[in-house]
């Protein structure tokens, strides 16, 4: 069987410095796989060309067997909205919206109606465990309420790959379990492949394959312990 997601070859600069120098990566449709490595080794870049934010300027990345990184913008915006979730270090909620259109909005975007798109959302706050807040905003919440509301919105849409970039970085210890306990659980129960970048041991033993990347390079693979 092909990865659900692969990186074959990755070279990617930020004006004269060299951010990816052939990193290639795979993950398995329903694998959790970290990705690891100190501050600048290139880790979140890899990330961002797999979600295709970003595009190599050699090399290829793959999703479901098919080039992404040759599509144009619009095509892979479309592809991040319908496809992939997102769940990012300090959340990146929509200030002015409430709770429930924050998780609302890739249906939104989609163009599902308001009415269905909030009610999703609502399901979602419930299953994690923070019904009730529908109606709040971001500076309303705490640390660890605000993570579950961007993991509600990274997997309404019931993504084939979620990318979670450093998701715990900003919580503390017991927060950051109980967030990442809700993730592997979401993403297992919905058969859901995740990429997830930290430079935690205590967040990478979640996952069932570890990634390690330095300079640019993917150097070595390591088993993981499964979270769930």
């Amino acid at each position: 069987m092909s990865p659900i997601i692969e990186a074959r070859d990755a070279v990617l600069s930020f004006g004269e410095t060299p951010a990816l120098r052939g990193a290639s990566f795979d993950a398995d449709a329903g694998e959790i796989v970290a990705i690891m490595g100190p501050s600048g080794s290139g880790k979140t870049t890899l990330l961002h060309c797999l979600a295709g934010i970003l595009s190599p300027t050699a090399g290829e990345i793959r999703f479901e067997g098919r080039r992404i990184d040759s599509l144009g913008e619009q095509a892979r915006s479309t592809l991040r909205r319908e496809r992939f979730g997102f769940v990012f270090q300090f959340g990146q909620l929509v200030p002015e919206l409430t709770v429930e259109e924050n998780v609302a909005l890739p249906l939104l975007l989609g163009g599902v109606r308001r009415g269905e798109a909030l009610r999703q959302a609502r399901e979602w706050l419930e299953r994690l465990g923070i019904g009730g807040m529908e109606r709040r905003r971001s500076g309303e919440l705490s640390g660890g309420q605000a993570q579950r509301v961007a993991l509600a919105r990274g997997m309404i849409n019931r993504p084939r790959v979620l990318f979670a970039d450093e998701p715990t970085g900003s919580l503390d210890s017991l927060t950051g379990e109980q967030v990442m306990d809700l993730m592997v659980g979401a993403a297992r129960e919905h058969g859901t492949t995740v990429v997830l970048v930290t430079h935690e041991p205590r967040v990478a033993v979640y996952a069932d394959r570890e990634v390690v990347v330095r300079d640019g390079r993917v150097h070595a693979l390591a088993a993981g312990r499964s979270g769930s």
